[in-house]
C-alpha cells in the first residue's frame, strides 16, 4: 500500500510518528516527513490509526 503525506497540512502534532515510527518522523520545524512511501502488511495497521489520529488529516493510505 502507498503512503501519501501533505506535509504542507502538517500541524506538527507528531501523532503520526507515535503510531507508526517505521513510516513518518518530524523534522526540525516538527513537519512530519515520510521514511516510507509504500508499505507492508505489516505496518498498514500503524498507518491505518496515523490516519486516524492526524488531527490535519495530511495522511492517507492508498491501495496500488
Amino acid at each position: 500500500m502507498k503512503v501519501e503525506l501533505e506535509a504542507d497540512k502538517c500541524v506538527a502534532s507528531g501523532q503520526c510518528v507515535l503510531a507508526a515510527m517505521d513510516v513518518f518522523d518530524q523534522d526540525d520545524d516538527g513537519i512530519a516527513i515520510l521514511l516510507a512511501e509504500e508499505v507492508g502488511d505489516e505496518l498498514v495497521d500503524d498507518v491505518k490509526e496515523a490516519v486516524a489520529v492526524c488531527p490535519a488529516a495530511a495522511i492517507r493510505l492508498v491501495q496500488q
